[in-house]
């Protein structure tokens, strides 16, 4: 049995590999700098979690994986060299993991985490019991991984390490190709490139899905191995899957017709979907869900089904609680298409309420190239509070979201420099009725729990 070190445990991608590893009967120890609730969930099912990262901690490793977000001078990183101990990446070590499996790998720029969530459940639910990875915890499942028995294993190709370049999946969907992490990619045709490499992996035979509403993704099927077949699927016409009559329902999200053929010919009506969860996008996310499951033989009818118990991941629109008939949602969003879909998410659900966003900006690199399409992403709220940028794995350049605050120049949009003073500022001027959507890929999901709590403690 060997024993796995991975360093930067406490994050979502590596705390799955450590889950998995677990539950396949690996030793697993870890570090992090600040260990996280999901490393101190692994510590309670046996992984040995260490707080700060010393050489000692890689004592007795066979193998040290680490985060994209650990440097190469790292203390346990050169220990684990010299000690001539195999040192990878996740992009490294994911084919080792996945073997003996047939890979479905989801992609894309938005909506990996709800997608691959949602395929796991829906296979979960039939008793295929996939292995999965996934980018946040699953409401349903009730964990971010899992290592399973059956024939597939599900993950969230992540493209910003180039994570997914060492996968080799028998199946990728895309969700959709918009450019993103400049930090990494210097420029939209370098970003899109990288998806063109991943088409690449699919083994002999393998499934692509596209996304025909997004052009990105659409092209990526130009990019096909030899041997492999390719399908999109989208709300407009042309798509090989299509989702017909769209209508909001009485459970939160829409219902619809999912139709499979090609245009000029009479369509097959498939399946009829509904979801809880609100939204175009989501629309989109489950029309794909089925498009690979029927091309895989599952039983899209009873998938269908089990799809409209679906309920989503942590930090996905994540309606978080109610207090004093204020409604509070936390959203992972930090890209200008996720900001202006999850807004229009809670237009469309609470059509007549007050909303309410917070922005934390996430990267000074991602914030500064898009500003414009944030400013614009932003106005579908009737109140905007924007928080000072969360560096992550970025330093300061001395750029300030305020700047952005002051280009917008309108009453409604507020810079509220810290948590503190973001909590502050809507504890005044919330009132019975609004939505308060905290938008963040940082720390900002704090705000959530800390207006909810002062809201009920005014309850008594």
């Amino acid at each position: 049995m060997k024993h796995i070190h991975l360093i930067g445990i406490g994050g979502t991608g590596m705390s799955s590999i450590a889950r998995v590893l677990l539950e396949k009967g690996y030793t697993v120890s870890g570090s992090d700098r600040n260990p996280s609730t999901l490393a101190q969930d692994l510590q309670r099912v046996g992984a040995q979690i260490s707080a700060g990262h010393s050489e000692s901690n890689i004592h007795g490793a066979d193998i040290v994986v680490r985060s994209s977000a650990i440097p190469d001078d790292n203390v346990e990183v050169q220990a684990a060299l010299k000690a001539g101990i195999p040192v990878l990446k996740r992009s490294d070590f994911l084919s080792t993991l996945m073997e003996g499996q047939d890979g479905i790998a989801i992609a894309g720029t938005h909506g990996k985490t709800t997608t691959t969530a949602m395929l796991a459940y829906a296979l979960y639910s039939l008793d295929y019991d996939p292995s999965y990875i996934l980018g946040g915890v699953s409401k349903n499942l009730g964990t971010n991984a899992h290592a399973g028995k059956g024939r597939y294993f599900v993950i969230e190709a992540d493209e910003y390490d180039r994570m997914f370049l060492g996968l080799t999946p028998q199946v990728i969907l895309v969700t959709n190709v918009e450019y993103d992490h400049p930090d990494i990619y210097p420029n939209p045709a370098n970003y899109h490139a990288v998806f063109e490499q991943f088409i690449g992996c699919l083994k002999p035979g393998g499934l692509l899905i596209t996304n025909f509403d997004d052009p990105g993704s659409t092209t990526l099927a130009n990019f096909l191995p030899q041997g492999a077949r390719a399908f999109s699927c989208g709300l407009k016409a042309g798509a090989d899957y299509r989702a017909e009559n769209i209508k909001s329902n009485t459970i939160g999200g829409s219902t619809f017709l999912v139709t499979f053929g090609a245009e000029n010919k009479k369509r097959e009506p498939l399946t009829v979907v509904s979801l809880q969860l609100p939204g175009e996008h989501n629309v989109r996310n489950a029309l794909a869900v089925i498009a690979a499951l029927h091309q895989l033989s599952v039983p899209v009818q009873q998938a269908s089904q089990n799809l409209a118990e679906f309920k989503g991941t942590g930090r996905r629109f994540d309606i978080v609680g109610e207090a004093n008939g204020i409604t509070v949602i936390d959203d992972y969003a930090h890209h200008p298409t996720k900001i202006r879909a999850t807004l229009a998410a809670a237009r469309s659900r609470f059509p007549i309420r007050r909303l309410v966003a917070v922005w934390q900006p996430h990267t000074f690199s991602r914030t500064e190239l898009l500003a414009n399409e944030f400013i614009d992403a932003l106005s579908n709220a009737d109140l905007v509070l924007i928080t000072e940028v969360y560096a992550a794995r970025e330093k300061s350049d001395n750029f300030s979201a305020k700047s952005l605050v002051e280009k917008i120049d309108k009453e409604n949009v507020i810079f509220t420099p810290t948590i503190a003073a973001a909590t502050d500022y809507l504890l005044w001027h919330l009132v019975p009725g609004d939505v308060l959507v905290v938008l963040s890929a940082g720390d900002a999901d704090q705000i959530c729990f800390n207006v909810l709590n002062k809201l009920k403690e005014r309850n008594g």
